[in-house]
């Protein structure tokens, strides 16, 4: 029999990326630019992918978390600003130099590292200073710990200073999160009151640039919002940007009373048609949603019963004689008037959105939405 879909594959709509970044700017002042953040293989998406739909939509710059993300992104053509969000160190300083990548720094020594680095190379780095204002991670935290920095970048002849950001820890809460992160940006401005003028301040990530365009400063970083997910409710028409399908590999009928997968957890109360289909925790589908997770097949909502396996998980289809062997089944993703989102399976999970769009494993096939299943 063929099968109209692999095994298991996740689909990537990359002209969503770009809508959505697209509707992001609509809310962003003219006078901010735009970061797309493509870190941790753009959320999922494929950072490339990624990269390039949010710079057709409009991006400015782009972000990731490591200096060989955006090493891979220079490889591909991108010629668009990087910058690494992650501290610089010693270990690739000199990638960073090399594929013309803005450097975070923190402290001294991290002044010292990329100095070093660019000397060697006979090259001029841009970078960026990181401002800890609550959220308790990297950063400079203290106004003599600033200057500090501040007096190791003047001696640094191959550096040159050109923004400065923070990172808001709680700005998709209610009240208290909406107090703190008001703490948090007063901070920063404080802060960045004694840098140099002319910089680039950047502190609002997705929710902040829905909630706060006060805060947009001469840029915004848009997250988790570029693939479909506002992490506070929105007027933008964004769209996911993902779809997560398998298949059904094996149909069978088993009385009232049967157990269903490992452990016995579950029991049938009635004869029932059992569907296997692949996709398992192996496949980064947590096993956790288990007895909780529902799956689509042929436009409706179906249950996923007894414990999810490494390689499989067993869906109750009694009452359709019409599934077969074969049939598609969206795990994410919209099949006729239903839709499960990357939130629901979170839900299911007791985790975020964006856990969920980073959790395929490496037997997930993945491709773009243009190109042939």
């Amino acid at each position: 029999m063929s099968h109209p879909v692999p095994r298991n594959i996740r689909i990537m709509d990359s002209e969503a990326i770009t809508r959505n970044m697209q509707s992001i700017r609509t809310i962003v002042p003219d006078t901010a630019k735009v970061m797309a953040v493509v870190k941790a293989d753009g959320y999922g998406h494929g950072a490339l992918l990624a990269a390039r739909a949010a710079l057709a939509g409009g991006a400015d710059m782009l972000a990731v978390a490591t200096a060989d993300e955006g090493s891979l992104l220079r490889a591909a053509g991108i010629s668009a600003p990087i910058l690494v969000l992650g501290a610089v160190a010693g270990a690739d300083a000199e990638e960073g130099v090399e594929n013309d990548l803005i450097q975070t720094v923190c402290n001294p020594e991290m002044i010292r590292i990329c100095e070093k680095a660019s000397a060697k190379l006979g090259k001029q780095t841009e970078v960026h200073i990181k401002i800890d204002t609550g959220m308790g991670r990297i950063g400079v935290r203290t106004e003599d710990a600033l200057c500090e920095l501040l007096s190791a970048l003047n001696k640094a002849e191959h550096l040159r200073l050109t923004g400065a950001f923070t990172h808001f820890s709680d700005a998709d809460d209610g009240e208290e999160g909406e107090a703190y992160t008001e703490a948090q940006f007063k901070r920063f401005l404080d802060m960045t009151a004694l840098l140099p003028d002319g910089l680039i301040r950047h502190c609002a990530n997705s929710a902040a640039i829905q909630r706060h365009p006060e805060m947009s400063l001469e840029m915004v970083r848009a997250g988790i919002s570029l693939y479909g997910y506002p992490p506070v409710p929105s007027e933008l028409q964004l769209k996911p940007c993902m779809r997560w399908m398998c298949r059904v590999s094996y149909i069978h009928e088993v009385p009232a009373g049967a157990y269903i997968s490992y452990g016995r957890t579950y029991r049938t109360d009635h004869p029932a048609r059992i569907a296997a289909i692949t996709c398992g925790y192996g496949d980064g589908y947590h096993r956790c949603a288990s007895g909780k997770a529902e799956v689509l097949i042929r436009g409706r909502r179906w249950k996923v019963i007894g414990r999810i396996c490494m390689d499989q998980m067993m869906v109750d289809i009694t009452g359709d004689q019409e599934i077969q062997e074969g049939d598609p089944v969206v795990l994410m993703g919209r099949s006729g008037q239903e839709e499960i989102t990357a939130e629901d399976i979170a839900g299911w999970c007791q985790t975020i959105s964006y856990e969920i769009l980073l959790s395929s494993g490496s037997r997930v096939t993945r491709i773009r939405a243009d190109e042939p299943v």
